[in-house]
């Protein structure tokens, strides 16, 4: 997971300090996650799967399939 993280910032070309602005969290912090030092809380996983427009699991190897998942019927609405 960790190196997925990492792959999808400098895919965008993108600083840990960069990240850690849109994370509201620090680059000290942002970059544990990266090492696999601290376990990524939930919400900071929601939100990297937002900003790099891809799901969860495949942020956390449960799939190799990059594209987000469909918003779900209540979204929709």
């Amino acid at each position: 997971m960790y190196e997925r993280i990492r792959s999808l910032r400098e895919i965008k070309n993108m600083t840990q300090v960069q990240i850690a602005v849109l994370l509201n969290c620090s680059q000290r912090i942002y970059s544990n996650y990266e090492r696999g030092e601290v376990d990524i809380p939930t919400e900071i996983l929601s939100k990297l799967a937002d900003l790099h427009q891809t799901s969860t699991d495949y942020i956390l190897n449960r799939t190799d399939r990059k594209e987000p998942y469909p918003p779900s019927k209540k979204d929709r609405i």
